[in-house]
């Protein structure tokens, strides 16, 4: 026997029960999806809510799908979006600031508690609503518009560092947030990505590092490769992991490491560049077989990562 679906939530309904934890109603902005196309009344909206919603105050949210519009707006912008309930958790709990929320009103008061303790404005729209302004089926929970850190400089960031990764040009926001993953799980210290490289904190990277890049440090280093001898006055050997003639296997090289050493990791296709290996104190490799010349540069990183732990993780 078919259990009926429940009746959705309605305006009142969902004011009334945001009042009971602690959300007033003024933040409370609901929007359907005339308001997505442009039609919406600017000062409506449920009485005793917060209004109605123009097109212009959703702006954050819009086109969340066009990543090379996205690159470009959210760091010009100094916003990030931070998808899904967990993410949104940890940017908080990282001192992040947020912005605004958007959601569905059924998935509202999974966040109560913490949406609770900020005054930010909610822009809760139906699930069409939503999929209309965002280009994509919201499903995993809500989302939140946070403003972008400042980021700190190179020196300031590695002052106690032991154990650095230097991401260069790599492109992909999957691997970016792999290779934060990574450096989180075995103790790096600080990560710098070069001029080139994708955003951190893409959507789409912040979600693969599970939220790990609020985690680790990082920063861009504004000159590579010269930023190789920057790092080297700071006190760092640099690695480069790339296949060459007299690459030192990972493990032979981590065995007495520098207490201070940087590695860096270099782009899907083809690798780091020839100024940058040409510019390191030393290149690592990982050891293959099996007919295998080289890994994803995110599973590189965490055999790299792995091996130059400082201290191991603890066995849970």
């Amino acid at each position: 026997m078919n259990t009926p679906a429940k009746a959705p939530l309605t305006q009142q309904q969902v004011i009334d029960r945001a009042a009971e934890l602690g959300i007033t109603a003024a933040r409370l902005r609901f929007f359907d999806e005339e308001t997505i196309n442009g039609a919406g009344d600017e000062s409506g909206g449920v009485e005793g809510a917060g209004g109605g919603v123009s097109a212009t105050e959703l702006y954050d949210y819009t086109q969340l799908t066009d990543v090379a519009l996205r690159s470009v707006r959210e760091p010009a912008e100094g916003l990030f979006i931070a998808e899904s309930s967990k993410i949104i958790r940890r940017a908080h709990a990282a001192g992040m600031v947020p912005r605004s929320y958007l959601t569905s009103p059924k998935w509202l008061f999974d966040l109560a508690d913490l949406i609770a303790a900020d005054d930010a404005p909610i822009f809760i729209g139906t699930d069409a609503a939503v999929e209309a302004l965002t280009g994509f089926h919201l499903h995993r929970g809500a989302l939140a518009a946070m403003h972008r850190p400042q980021l700190p400089s190179v020196a300031e960031l590695v002052t106690d560092a032991q154990r650095i990764v230097v991401i260069e040009d790599v492109v992909d926001h999957t691997n970016i947030g792999a290779i934060f993953r990574s450096a989180a799980a075995f103790g790096v210290d600080a990560v710098l990505v070069t001029p080139r490289c994708a955003d951190p904190l893409y959507r789409r990277s912040i979600r693969v590092s599970m939220g790990t890049v609020f985690q680790v440090p990082w920063t861009r280093i504004g000159s590579w490769p010269a930023g190789v001898d920057a790092l080297r006055e700071l006190g760092f050997h640099v690695a480069a992991l790339a296949l060459e003639q007299d690459s030192v296997a990972i493990r032979d090289f981590a065995a007495d490491a520098p207490e201070r050493t940087a590695i860096v990791f270099g782009t899907e296709g083809d690798g780091l560049r020839r100024s940058t290996i040409a510019a390191c104190d030393s290149t690592v490799m990982i050891p293959m077989s099996g007919g295998v010349d080289s890994l994803n540069v995110a599973a590189a990183s965490a055999v790299a990562c792995f091996a130059l732990q400082t201290e191991p993780a603890a066995d849970l």
